[in-house]
């Protein structure tokens, strides 16, 4: 566990800390006025108990307390008659509901067996059904599905509220699977033994209970499981740091122990991989165990059964198994046995030379590198084969694909044709066949999923979906931003062909900036639909803290950097009024999750620069993050403020301890979930409360289901969908 440190500020020092960091020549904010004096709820003193003692509203961190549920009642009823009294609510919620249940969508696959299988919710099953077929029926217009489980129908027998989170199945024949039920759509799941031949769940098969487990299938009568073993076996972010051997017919408390991290472990726990050849037999079998959010361990268990740490470094992302080696990507800058490798680089080494004995080979470093970034490219998804792979690299944030050979003189890249300016994904791989799906898709081009054949390069079309609205109208360009540290920030703008050029273009501004995610060109149908067919403009930025130019892009914003990200975000919006795309008055921004985070701090730090803010299963309270459940795993993102030095740079900017009654803020929407158990609920109910008591017009609504990713039912999600625009068409085109 990490020792509680404390912190005693004196008033000078708190009125520092309370002020947003300001780059020299940076444009002043109205809140810079009055930084002299600090907010009224900011900490006398940056302890953890001095936080604490400055929160009024700790009793909303109670999920299911009294006091949190009379104000959900309260927040919602005012907000729902604000959003679904609106006269475009019900237009955009039926528009939203035939996309998001449309019968023409492509519907996702990936090698099951000797066929394909498939997760699918519509409007007869929302919570939708486990199917498979044929890859020769996939490839017809109409193609013919076997039911494996319904999930609408199990759901109702059984009572619960349940949320099909996918399925480990056992290659070669993956005719066993690991099914993951949900209570609600939270992250904790509920694991049964599913026999796909006869379509039913194992009589006396594996049954795990609740919880955030992480499970290999090592062979057919034996899993390799970490997950609450009980008292004292979970991290303080509630993860698991046990691995055990769970043999078939056994109860959980009998499994055996394979591996052990330590209690004071950050990150989301150890997770067991288990890595096959193309028939199925065990290539090898590693361990990761996290020391914090990015940096781990990873251990190999050996012929003698008990595990043997790796000479990787602390960051980096493991791939697969390729002819004995292991083919992985450094994070960090990194020297082994005399060479010095890049970070965001892919690299293919023997097993043995990173193991202790370590194999007596001589490492030569241009076969051993098998890709090398340039300054605006990065590694976003490989898939690893017998004897080749392929990867997805990024170019200035739109994507390539490549297949990389191996030869006697190194590694030979082959391109393999894609559509100019698009997101390329990687999908389900298979050994076995030499294949891998791989869809494209752009802001105004619908996805196309095809196939790839590794052994050639060709690429065949399997489905292509219909355009979901009318993108004749709109045009997309990507522009550049000048941050405050003089860093140009990318983004795209989807507008108008005919935009006036005036700044009265409606306009949502959406970023991330956290975690190493990517956010290229993606097709979002209901947004197409419901904002751009309305003469909207929708913006992407690309901002510091994601990973569109790999690890040092997402480093750059890291813990006491994190202002960066904040910079580049509103470099952009000031940047898209001085085209005069939009304006202030016209301008609103979108974030999730850790966007949350980013948009919540953009309001209380720029709030002259925005009309609008969607704020949706946010983090906000930076300052007690760590005590609301899972946020002590993300302390490598953020730092901990149980440190006197990390307290300091996150009190800086953490909006709920940030709110001032004097400065004018727009009015915001808030919305999050009672079931999220990724991202506490406590963050966004907090704000809105504080929002409320010093007289701030906004809208608060939580939804009582639906988990942190809001995929339990897509009726619910078009609910969801038309609020958010109702709230934006208010805001920023009334």
């Amino acid at each position: 566990m990490v020792k509680t440190l404390f912190l005693s500020v004196a008033l000078p020092a708190l009125m520092l800390a309370a002020a947003p960091a300001l780059a020299e020549g940076a444009p002043i904010d109205p809140t810079a006025a009055s930084a002299a004096t600090p907010p009224p709820h900011f900490p006398r003193d940056l302890s953890p108990e001095g936080v604490k003692a400055a929160d009024d509203h700790l009793a909303l961190e109670e999920v299911d307390g009294a006091e949190a549920r009379a104000f959900v009642a309260a927040s919602n009823e005012k907000a729902l008659a604000a959003l679904t009294g609106d006269r475009r609510y019900e237009p955009f919620r039926q528009q939203a509901e035939a996309i998001l249940t449309a019968t023409d969508r492509i519907p996702g696959v990936s090698f099951l067996g000797e066929g394909l299988g498939n997760f699918w919710q519509d409007a007869a099953n929302p919570k939708g059904v486990w199917r498979r077929t044929t890859l020769a029926s996939y490839r017809t217009a109409q193609p013919q599905w076997e039911t494996l489980l319904d999930i609408d129908a199990l759901a109702k027998a059984e009572g619960k509220d349940w949320v099909f989170k996918g399925a480990n199945c056992l290659a070669p024949d993956d005719t066993r699977c690991l099914v993951n039920l949900s209570n609600g759509g939270m992250d904790a799941v509920t694991v049964r033994e599913f026999d796909l031949t006869t379509k039913t769940f194992v009589d006396g098969g594996f049954v795990i209970p609740e919880g955030k487990h992480r499970i290999s299938w090592l062979d057919r009568d034996t899993l390799l499981i970490a997950t609450d073993f009980g008292p004292g076996s979970l991290t303080e972010s509630g993860y698991p740091f046990i691995i055990k051997s769970l043999k078939r017919g056994h109860p959980l408390e009998h499994a055996t122990e394979v591996y052990r991290g330590q209690q004071g472990d950050g990150g989301y726990g150890v997770s067991p991989r288990v890595f096959r050849d193309k028939a199925g037999a065990v290539e090898a079998v590693l361990f990761s165990r996290p020391l914090d959010t990015f940096r781990s361990e990873t251990w190999m268990l050996g012929s003698d059964g008990k595990p043997h740490q790796l000479g990787l470094p602390e960051r980096v992302g493991v791939q697969g198994m390729l002819d004995g080696k292991l083919v992985f990507s450094p994070e960090q800058a990194w020297s082994f046995d005399g060479h010095d490798y890049a970070s965001g680089s892919l690299l293919a080494l023997p097993l043995g030379v990173l193991g202790q004995p370590r194999q007596d080979v001589r490492i030569d470093a241009k076969a051993a590198t098998i890709f090398a970034p340039g300054p605006r490219q990065s590694l976003q998804n490989v898939s690893v084969f017998e004897n080749s792979l392929v990867a997805v690299i990024a170019d200035n944030v739109v994507g390539t694909l490549k297949r990389f050979t191996p030869t006697a003189d190194g590694w030979t890249a082959t391109d393999i044709a894609v559509p100019a300016n698009s997101a390329v994904g990687l999908g389900d791989s298979s050994k076995a066949k030499g294949e891998v799906f791989v869809s494209t898709q752009g802001f105004l081009t619908p996805p196309t999923l095809s196939l790839a054949d590794v052994s050639t390069g060709a690429l065949t079309e399997l489905k292509s979906a219909p355009a979901k609205f009318d993108a004749s109208t709109h045009v997309v360009e990507q522009y550049e931003a000048t941050s405050t540290d003089g860093t140009k920030i990318p983004y795209f703008v989807t507008r108008p062909k005919n935009l006036a050029m005036d700044g009265t273009g409606p306009t949502i501004l959406f970023g991330y900036g956290g975690f190493q995610a990517s956010f290229p060109p993606a097709y979002k149908p209901e947004m197409g639909k419901l904002w751009l067919e309305n003469g909207g403009v929708f913006v992407q930025a690309n901002i510091r803290g994601g990973g569109e130019f790999g690890p040092a892009w997402h480093q750059a914003a890291l813990r006491e950097n994190r202002q960066r990200a904040f910079d580049d975000f509103a470099a952009v919006a000031r940047d898209l009024e001085q085209r005069k795309i939009t304006s202030p008055r016209h301008l609103g921004i979108y974030g999730r999750s850790n966007g949350g985070v980013l948009t919540s701090v953009s309001i209380t730090q720029h709030p002259q620069l925005f009309n609008a803010a969607v704020i949706e299963s946010p983090l906000i309270d930076m300052l007690r993050y760590q005590e609301l459940p899972a946020g002590a795993s993300w302390m490598g993102e953020y730092g901990d403020p149980r440190i006197p030095g990390d307290a300091e740079f996150i009190a800086r900017y953490s909006a709920y301890q940030q709110l001032r009654p004097e400065v004018k803020y727009p009015r915001v929407y808030i919305t999050t979930n009672t079931r999220d158990d990724r991202v506490h609920p406590g963050h966004a109910r907090k704000f809105a409360a504080r929002l409320g008591d010093q007289g701030h017009d906004h809208l608060y609504f939580e939804d009582t289901a639906g988990g942190h990713s809001n995929d339990a039912d897509p009726v619910a999600n078009a609910r969801r969908w038309a609020r958010h625009y109702v709230y934006l068409a208010q805001q920023l085109m009334d």
